[in-house]
Order: structure tokens, then C-alpha cells, then sequence
């Protein structure tokens, strides 16, 4: 019978469940400050990118699965709470998963991703917390909002690109995980 590692688990599991809270804490920064919750959100999926690059396989899921759980059951404010759930939170995870693929592919997968994930947001807005009444369920103004989103989408994208390559070039030596 092969002998486990019993060191590397458990430090591993702290670090997940670290990384965890830390995710808990910066959403319920956003939930208090609410001019940042869309900023912490993104800041919260960060940490996702640390475990994928770690630890992969089922670690980055149970950093998601706690910090949205958790996120929303604690916060006053559940708006980045959502924001994390229904995008933030996961789609740093399916990135890697996509960009093993030809370009084209990777950004239809990401496209579809992020469409996704804009409709079950759109819907839950609407019919959670503005009531289907509303005059934000106005055709043009969901047009516009959907082509901003995509630009910014596109921008999340690279941005955070960017930063995946920072952290293993730069910062990745210095944490020693």
C-alpha cells in the first residue's frame, strides 16, 4: 500500500479553506461598500486562479462551492454574492479548462459561458429584485446592456489573463505554496 502524503493534504486543505474564507471576506467587503461589489467579485475569483494553478483538480471547485455557499448565506447585501455564484466564482476554472482548446473554440466556450451566465443574472434581476413591472425590461435598454457587457466581458478577459501571467511569473516564487 503506497504511503500518502499526509503533510501536503493537510497543508493543502488549509490553504483551499484559507483561500476560502478570504473569498467570504472580500464579498462581504463588497456587500458593505457597495460602490466595489462588482471589484471584489472579480478580486474573490482571484483566488480561484491561485488554486487552479496550485492544486487543480477538485480544489478550485470547493474554494467556489464554499465562498458562494457561504457568501450567500452570510452577506446583508447578496449582489456580489450572486455576482460570484452565477459568473465570478467559476469561470476562472472553466478559463484554463477552455484555453487547452483550438482558439476558436476556446472563445465560443467562453462566449457561451458568459452569455449563459448574463441570461440566468438578467432573469434573477428581473424577476428577484426589480418585479417583472419594471421600466428596465425595456428591449433597447437590455440591447445596450448586453453589448456593454460583452465589451467588458472581453476586457475581464484579458485582464485577467494578464493576471494569471503576472502570477506565475512574478508573484507565484514568492507565496511558495
Amino acid at each position: 500500500m503506497a504511503k500518502r502524503n499526509n503533510g501536503y493534504n493537510t497543508k493543502r486543505l488549509a490553504t483551499c479553506a484559507m483561500l476560502a474564507a478570504l473569498g467570504v471576506v472580500m464579498l462581504y467587503a463588497g456587500a458593505l461598500i457597495e460602490i466595489v461589489d462588482i471589484s471584489m467579485a472579480v478580486i474573490a475569483s482571484l483566488l480561484c486562479v491561485v488554486a487552479v494553478i496550485e492544486y487543480g483538480g477538485g480544489a478550485p471547485w470547493m474554494i467556489y462551492g464554499v465562498t458562494a455557499l457561504l457568501s450567500l448565506l452570510l452577506l446583508p447585501n447578496k449582489t456580489p454574492a450572486a455576482l460570484y455564484t452565477l459568473f465570478f466564482g467559476f469561470y476562472p476554472i472553466l478559463k484554463e479548462k477552455f484555453e487547452k482548446r483550438p482558439k476558436v473554440l476556446c472563445w465560443v466556450l467562453k462566449e457561451l459561458t458568459f452569455n449563459a451566465s448574463l441570461v440566468l443574472m438578467g432573469i434573477a434581476s428581473v424577476y428577484l429584485m426589480l418585479g417583472e413591472n419594471n421600466a428596465l425590461v425595456n428591449p433597447l435598454f437590455i440591447g445596450i446592456v448586453v453589448v456593454l457587457c460583452e465589451a467588458v466581458f472581453v476586457l475581464y478577459d484579458i485582464a485577467l489573463t494578464r493576471l494569471i501571467s503576472f502570477y506565475l511569473i512574478t508573484l507565484r516564487k514568492r507565496f511558495k505554496f
